[in-house]
């Protein structure tokens, strides 16, 4: 459900403003979690417990007579995709021309087709976020060992690391407002991977925190060990 405005509400906040959700509107379900600090009376020992709740939500956009409503929201405030990759730090050389997109960590560049040869400019940019993510993991960034170690097409960390460059250029291209435009083929994309690493549960989920990772590293997030390997 893609709604412009960003703020939810349950049915019973709904209707303590004064107003109620339509009918026939679908909820949302969403969970809150958060760690809350105990203290042990006769030891004096702190320990966090983890709290879960589980609620189903609706749009304001679903919901009709809201007093004090938040004002819908008309502009998201994203960065371009030139502005993403122009500041990206320690950016690799991007060769323009080629027959197909690849990034070559022996030469640590990255080949690109000319713009004009993609249907739409998201294309173009997902494509290139998807070769910039595989940059990451060059020894001299985020020494990534299924990129660095991979042994070849169709082999284990192969598969790992087009997850994760798949993912990390959904992720980029969602920060840059034009990730609804490729939604549909990155997903067949990465399910394609997945079905060659016979749906491993655990690694969607690994390779998600690596892509966020790549993802932080082209838009200057910094993280405390992000010079150390890590693997999947």
């Amino acid at each position: 459900m893609h709604y412009e405005s960003p703020f939810w509400l349950t049915y019973r906040q709904a209707m303590e403003l004064g107003g109620h959700v339509r009918k026939g509107e679908k909820s949302c379900p969403v969970i809150f979690w958060k760690q809350l600090e105990h203290e042990d009376k006769q030891t004096g020992e702190k320990e966090k417990i983890p709290m879960m709740r589980f609620y189903f939500v609706f749009n304001v956009a679903q919901c009709e007579g809201l007093k004090n409503a938040p004002a819908p929201v008309t502009e998201t405030p994203t960065s371009a995709p030139e502005e993403i990759i122009a500041a990206m730090p320690q950016r690799p050389e991007i060769k323009h021309g080629m027959t197909a997109a690849f990034y070559s960590p022996s030469a640590d560049t990255v080949s690109m087709p000319d713009r004009a040869r993609f249907e739409k400019d998201a294309g173009y940019f997902g494509t290139l976020f998807h070769e910039l993510v595989h940059s990451t993991g060059h020894a001299s960034r985020l020494n990534r060992p299924t990129l660095t170690e991979s042994a070849g097409f169709g082999s284990n960390p192969y598969c790992k690391e087009e997850l994760i460059a798949e993912m990390g250029a959904a992720f980029l291209c969602g920060h840059a407002g034009i990730g609804e435009t490729i939604l549909e083929n990155s997903a067949a994309y990465v399910q394609n991977w997945l079905e060659q690493l016979q749906n491993d549960k655990k690694l969607i989920v690994q390779a998600a925190g690596q892509a966020q990772r790549a993802a932080d590293f082209i838009l200057g997030v910094t993280h405390t060990d992000e010079k150390q390997p890590t693997t999947i």
